[in-house]
């Protein structure tokens, strides 16, 4: 593996000498040579150790992480979303998605699960060989720092997913080592591996001001924050959250709409996102957006795919501001200016994948579209907030949250001292705040209330069953037996 990032880093030497060589004067001719050696950059270069982290963060625009699979897996297996297109494109497995009919050998679960593995590999490679290089240990904290908040981030998609997933936190080189990467651990583990990756993390500075998109000391407490949430450590969850509330950084952006454009990138809401300019190297996510897009019609923009149901129109509270800025109306004249057609595949399309090509910057066209991922944000966090204060018995407190969006949607104030009424507000705000986020299915999960849900959408739900998705077949059978598949499938 040290030959193979060797090669890397050679190719990109060699490029940097081309570009030198054919930009400089002619009287370079007339100095005396200045060479590094391969092997000198490779063990002295904190511009290796970079290289090998920009490696990792270059795996989220990836298809297979951040693209349709993982659109079919965060959304259109909830209850916000049908698979859309036409009726006769499935995506490939997205009605499986959509009518939970999916099995070991969909599609969409060996995508994400060899996405997601390979970004964890590209994240254990960083952490070995940046620690062997002989560069500043503060420069090596750093680095080391940010592929293990991005490992806690692919682990914490694969918990959730899947449950006990094989814990690889080094690259393996024994047999036995190598064998293990077919044993599932527990979940339980893996969430344990999550929680000390996001915690080294936390040493990063608090926010990043000029390479925007890098991991952050505070993006690291709010996904601390989020991880005890789901572990119900509600005692935790409070405090990573007070810490963020209380520092004075973060503030809600006051158009909700203004989010999810351009000018909403990097905003005083946001905490972390994937920083998409649409350039190299850092390119769009692959065709994030067109997947999304409308179709049909004389303007049709894309695919299709994810759209918002009726039900879920009509269950936005009267004058909820959040509505017309999350979903697009097929005929409506968007806020560029765009007028979209009447005569689209489908009624309703996901407004917060939107990206304006006569108003913003465009970037690699459909393929790489700039929109950056906003993975979370300050609205979130002040709802997290609000539930762990209601599981400790501080209604008070959680209202008071819960307001602060409910104020900024244009709702009137939810209060109450009922523990269970203000956590079922909670639930209920975050559906709309958080719509079409990727959160939705996993919320439902943690919430132990799933199976009713999309029941309630006449859809085949199995308790015991589809609470987890399948361990793809691939990987069941290159295990020899090792690895174990989910109940029920």
């Amino acid at each position: 593996m040290k030959n193979t990032i060797k090669s890397t880093i050679i190719l990109s030497v060699l490029s940097i000498s081309v570009f030198t060589l054919n930009s400089c004067r002619k009287d370079f001719l007339e100095e005396e040579p200045r060479v590094q050696t391969i092997e000198d950059y490779f063990t002295t270069s904190n511009q290796a150790a970079r290289e090998m982290v920009n490696a990792i963060y270059n795996k989220l625009y990836d298809w297979n992480l951040h693209s349709f699979p993982f659109i079919g897996m965060t959304e259109i297996a909830g209850d916000n979303t049908s698979k859309g297109s036409d009726a006769g494109d499935t995506g490939g497995d997205k009605d499986q998605m959509d009518g939970y009919f999916f099995a070991p050998t969909s599609i969409s679960f060996g995508d994400v699960w060899s996405g997601y593995f390979e970004a964890i590999a590209r994240a254990n490679k960083a952490i070995k060989y940046v620690d062997e290089l002989d560069i500043p240990q503060s420069n090596k904290n750093q680095y080391i720092a940010e592929a293990r908040f991005l490992r806690g981030y692919f682990y914490f998609f694969l918990v959730r997913s899947f449950g006990g997933v094989p814990l690889i936190d080094k690259v393996p080189i024994t047999e036995e080592e190598i064998a293990n990467t077919y044993v599932r651990a527990s979940e339980d583990k893996i969430y344990d591996l999550i929680e000390s990756d996001f915690q080294f993390a936390t040493q990063l500075p608090a926010k990043q001001l000029i390479d925007l998109g890098r991991a952050s000391g505070d993006a690291a407490t709010a996904m601390l924050a989020k991880v005890a949430l789901y572990r119900k450590n509600w005692g935790l969850c409070a405090n990573y959250c007070s810490n963020l509330i209380s520092s004075g950084q973060y503030n809600l952006v006051k158009d909700y709409s203004h989010i999810w454009r351009e000018i909403g990138e990097f905003s005083e809401e946001s905490i972390w996102e994937v920083n998409c300019k649409g350039t190299d190297p850092q390119k769009g996510i692959l065709q994030y957006y067109v997947v999304q897009a409308p179709r049909g019609g004389a303007k049709g923009l894309g695919w299709g795919f994810n759209t918002p149901t009726q039900d879920f129109y009509d269950a936005y509270e009267a004058g909820d501001l959040r509505r017309d800025a999350s979903i697009i109306k097929s005929g409506q004249t968007l806020w560029d200016g765009w007028e979209t057609d009447a005569g689209h595949s489908n009624p309703l399309y996901n407004y917060k994948s939107y990206v304006s090509k006569i108003a913003e910057s465009w970037g690699q066209g459909d393929v790489n579209a700039n929109k950056n991922l906003r993975v979370i944000r300050y609205g979130e966090i002040l709802l997290i907030a609000a539930e762990a204060a209601n599981e400790l018995g501080d209604q008070t407190t959680a209202c008071n949250y819960l307001n602060q969006i409910r104020s900024r949607a244009g709702l009137a104030d939810f209060n109450s001292n009922d523990a269970d009424s203000v956590r079922n507000a909670i639930w209920k705000e975050r559906r709309f705040e958080l719509a079409f986020e990727h959160d939705r299915v996993f919320d439902l999960r943690r919430q132990g209330r799933i199976g009713d849900v999309i029941r309630a959408n006449n859809i085949n739900f199995i308790d015991g069953k589809h609470e987890l998705y399948p361990i793809p077949q691939r990987q069941v059978d290159l295990s020899e037996g090792k690895m174990l598949q989910n109940p029920g499938y």
